[in-house]
């Protein structure tokens, strides 16, 4: 009796325990990778969360400014593009919202396409914007399983629930939190809240609880709901991309006005009470990172965790454990660095993909490359060979899940690559979706990001200049997850 009565209280304090974020020193999140709610440990052995000043102004290395010329070139670039493109009234394009449109004999209505279905497409318009749309994300709420997509555009954010992805509902619109429209946001999400950032001036993170659109849920509307966020870091004005680790509860903000635009670090384990929590700027600006408790082969480094940073002209390992100390393990250049861009992990952690955003401009080659490294070792990554497409195109963001990577290249659309030979310096084309059928070269049009990690496997794709895309990969055509 005693035994059953003792195991009643155990699952009583599990169940307790799940039911809030936090409890003791775990805390409960929900994942990209995962979306029930999952506890972590709040400290590690060996891993300290106390940084070396207890705020950026008093911090002489976040209060450093960037020196980011190849930055300055790469958006004076797309400035000019989208300049040229809206005066031509071009940007954005106006269309009008489809549904359930099968890839067949190689197109989706007006749209190439291979292996891959449309299941909507929401324009700018309905999102509440007249501007441009950038980066996108995703939320799945762990009450109701609930699928939303997340939607930068130049004057705020759109939430839109996709869990029928064939009839899809725009909860509401957050606006920016800046004093001017501009293309470059990004967000993530952690602990139920989202995390937005932008280059608008003065701009900070905003913070909003996600689970205020419940109220929404199911409920279209005539107009686009107008949503107001909860909370704002302001250690940051502008800032070019946000980063979580959701094992760990750290955003890391990379191409801000401090830490020479490099990891200005924000301890989010309560996420409506962010706090500076380190700074790391010994190789300058970061662009997008990768951070992540590392389990991969390098047996130095396990447990720790361990930043992937995409610099500019380098691939840069840092390990970010010990936010008054973090050090840089590897700092990696390759033929060709116009601009380094963004990167990602595959599951097992010993390779990961890179991508150059202007290689494919200066280059002499506009054909997408896709480069493919080992990081066995951490201290001593190598670059394995790359991959290129058939089309010519500019790469933009790309993702890992399972055996499949998800690219986003800007004329080219969604492209899907098999993620299981890179150790061979392979990746074979898989499926595609080209969202952008008015463009055909290396220029700054058409898709800016993906989001593969909903559980029902469907891929939200942002247009820069359309909208949102949902997207149904043939998973038993492509033969892999």
């Amino acid at each position: 009796m005693n035994s059953v009565l003792g195991l009643s209280l155990l699952f009583a304090a599990v169940v307790a325990a799940s039911a809030t974020n936090r409890n003791g020193t775990h805390f409960f999140t929900n994942s990209y990778m995962h979306h029930d709610a999952r506890p972590y440990p709040l400290h590690r052995h060996g891993h300290s969360r106390v940084p070396a000043s207890p705020s950026c102004l008093e911090d002489s290395a976040c209060r450093m400014s960037p020196f980011h010329p190849r930055m300055e070139q790469l958006m004076k670039r797309k400035l000019q593009h989208h300049a040229a493109c809206s005066a031509a009234g071009e940007c954005p394009r106006n269309r009008p919202y489809m549904s359930e449109v099968k890839c067949v004999d190689g197109k989706a209505g007006d749209y190439d396409c291979n292996n891959i279905d449309l299941l909507s497409f929401v324009p700018i318009s309905e999102l509440g914007s007249t501007y441009q749309a950038s980066d996108s994300w995703g939320w799945t709420d762990p009450e109701t399983g609930d699928e939303i997509a997340i939607i930068g555009l130049e004057d705020g954010t759109a939430f839109v629930q996709i869990t029928d992805p064939i009839n899809p509902i725009v909860l509401g619109f957050l606006p920016q939190s800046g004093l001017n429209t501009v293309i470059w946001s990004d967000m993530k999400v952690f602990m139920d809240h989202v995390f937005i950032i932008r280059e608008s001036l003065p701009h900070g993170m905003q913070i909003m609880d996600l689970t205020k659109l419940r109220a929404n849920y199911g409920k279209s509307s005539n107009h686009v709901r107008q949503l107001e966020q909860d909370a704002l870091y302001d250690g940051v004005t502008s800032t070019h991309n946000v980063v979580i680790n959701e094992q760990t509860g750290f955003a890391y903000l990379v191409g801000s006005q401090t830490c020479r635009g490099g990891l200005h670090v924000v301890d989010i384990n309560d996420p409506q009470n962010p706090t500076y929590a380190g700074c790391f700027e010994q190789d300058g600006y970061v662009h997008d990172a990768q951070c992540v408790i590392y389990e991969g082969p390098d047996s130095r480094y396990q447990g720790r965790e361990i930043c992937f940073g995409y610099n500019e002209d380098t691939l840069t390992i840092v390990d970010v454990s010990d936010k008054a100390n973090m050090k840089m393990l590897a700092r990696v250049s390759y033929d060709n660095a116009f601009y380094t861009h963004q990167g990602f992990l595959t599951a097992d952690m010993k390779y990961l993909m890179l991508n150059d955003e202007l290689d494919e401009q200066l280059s002499g080659n506009q054909h997408t490359r896709t480069m493919m490294w080992t990081v066995e070792d951490l201290e001593n990554p190598q670059l394995l060979g790359s991959h290129y497409a058939e089309d010519k195109a500019i790469d933009h963001n790309l993702y890992i899940r399972g055996d499949l990577a998800y690219l986003t290249n800007y004329c080219s659309g969604l492209r899907i690559l098999d993620a299981t030979q890179i150790g061979d310096a392979l990746a074979p084309e898989m499926a595609f979706f080209d969202v952008c059928d008015y463009c055909e070269s290396a220029l700054f049009f058409g898709s800016w990001n993906n989001y593969p990690f909903f559980e029902s496997r469907n891929v939200v794709v942002s247009s820069i200049e359309l909208g949102m895309f949902v997207l149904r990969p043939d998973y038993e055509k492509i033969g892999m997850q």
